[in-house]
């Protein structure tokens, strides 16, 4: 049986990002319609629009959002927590309807950022951490790799 891993939707070609825009990787692509991938967009799945205010996770990474401990907030100010929450768990609802070995996920972003992400000033200052949903599947149990990252698993 072949492994299925969950993809961000962005990097498999779709224009899901924030500014509406992609970030195709062609491997990624590939593994999508060889039927080894499932493209996700825990943003869209959460119920935000795209495209949509660019947003960052303040007062620390997904795992504290996922404890209560820190927001998702857009940078005209707005809330998005309830989203990202709602988009995380629909994310891991997949994986594990799919029986997915794990996930890659688009680097930096407050979703989906494995390792590294925004710092929550929109400043373009990077941290240690990871996004609402990479954190929740991880809290699953399930690897998680950035588009970089993935390529040697």
């Amino acid at each position: 049986m072949k492994k299925i891993f969950l993809v961000s939707a962005c990097l498999a070609g779709a224009k899901t990002r924030f500014d509406g825009e992609d970030r195709l990787e062609p491997e990624l692509l590939h593994l999508v319609k060889e039927g080894r991938a499932i493209p996700v967009c825990p943003e869209q799945l959460g119920g935000l629009t795209t495209p949509r205010p660019p947003a960052e996770i303040q007062d620390g990474d997904g795992f504290d959002v996922l404890a209560g401990r820190a927001k998702v907030v857009t940078c005209d100010g707005r809330d998005v927590t309830t989203e990202y929450l709602r988009g995380a768990e629909e994310v891991l609802r997949l994986a594990k309807a799919w029986q997915a070995a794990g996930a890659v996920l688009k680097a930096r972003s407050p979703a989906c950022g494995s390792g590294e992400i925004y710092d929550g000033t929109f400043e373009g200052n990077l941290r240690p951490g990871f996004g609402v949903a990479a954190a929740r599947l991880v809290q699953a149990g399930l690897p998680v790799f950035s588009e970089k990252s993935w390529k040697n698993k």
